[in-house]
C-alpha cells in the first residue's frame, strides 16, 4: 500500500513540476497531493508547533512551498512523504523562530528595535535559502543511510509507527528495529552537523 501511495505521490509531484502541462492539470495534481498527504503532514506540523492554529498556517506555507519547488524532488534521495515532511518540519521551525523573534522584538524598547527599518511581510530570502539548504542537507544525509535504515526512519517519523508496529510491518525483530532507528538518528545527527 505504501509503495503504491509513493508511486502516486511521485507522479503527482512530477505533474505539478511540469510547466509544460496545462495549469488546470497541475492544479488538479496539487489538489490530489493535498488530499492524500495533508492529514499526515498536519500531524507533523502540530507535533513541532504544538498549536492547532499555528499548524494550519504552517501547513499552508509548506504546500505553497511545495507548489514552487516540486521540481526539486528527487525520488533517488527520499520517499515523497519524507521529502514533504522535511518541508513541513522546516516551515514549522521557521515559523517558531519568527514567533520567538517577534516576542523578543516586542520586549525591546522602541528605540532599540530594528523592525521599523526592515520591510514587513513574512520570511526573508535568507530564511528561504536556509530552509532549502537544510532540506538539501537532510536529503544528502538520508541518502547516505542504508536503504532499510532509511525506510525504518521514514516509517517511524513520517507515518508515526511505533517500534512494535514497525517490527510487525517489516517482519523484523523488535531489537533490530530499535537499533536501526538509534544508529540512523546518530548517523543523521553526525552528518547534519557537518553541514551546519
Amino acid at each position: 500500500m505504501d509503495d503504491e501511495l509513493d508511486g502516486v505521490l511521485i507522479g503527482l509531484l512530477a505533474c505539478i513540476a511540469d510547466g509544460a502541462r496545462p495549469l488546470a492539470a497541475r492544479e488538479d495534481a496539487f489538489r490530489r497531493l493535498y488530499e492524500l498527504t495533508s492529514r499526515r503532514l498536519y500531524g507533523v506540523a502540530l507535533r513541532v508547533a504544538g498549536n492547532r492554529e499555528w499548524a494550519e498556517d504552517i501547513l499552508q506555507e509548506a504546500y505553497l512551498n511545495v507548489w514552487r519547488i516540486a521540481a526539486n524532488y528527487r525520488q533517488s534521495l527520499s520517499p515523497p512523504l519524507a521529502w514533504l515532511g522535511v518541508i513541513v518540519r522546516s516551515r514549522a521551525l521557521d515559523f517558531l523562530r519568527r514567533r520567538q523573534a517577534e516576542r523578543l522584538d516586542t520586549a525591546q524598547p522602541l528605540e532599540g528595535a530594528l523592525s521599523d527599518t526592515l520591510p514587513d511581510g513574512g520570511e526573508s530570502p535568507m530564511d528561504t535559502a536556509q530552509a532549502s539548504e537544510q532540506a538539501w542537507a537532510l536529503h544528502e544525509c538520508l541518502r547516505k543511510l542504508e536503504a532499510r535504515q532509511r525506510e525504518v526512519l521514514s516509517l517511524a517519523y513520517l507515518r508515526d509507527l511505533s517500534h512494535g508496529e514497525l517490527a510487525a510491518q517489516l517482519k523484523l525483530p523488535l531489537g533490530t528495529v530499535k537499533t536501526w532507528i538509534r544508529r540512523g538518528i546518530e548517523q543523521l545527527r553526525g552528518c547534519m552537523a557537518r553541514y551546519a
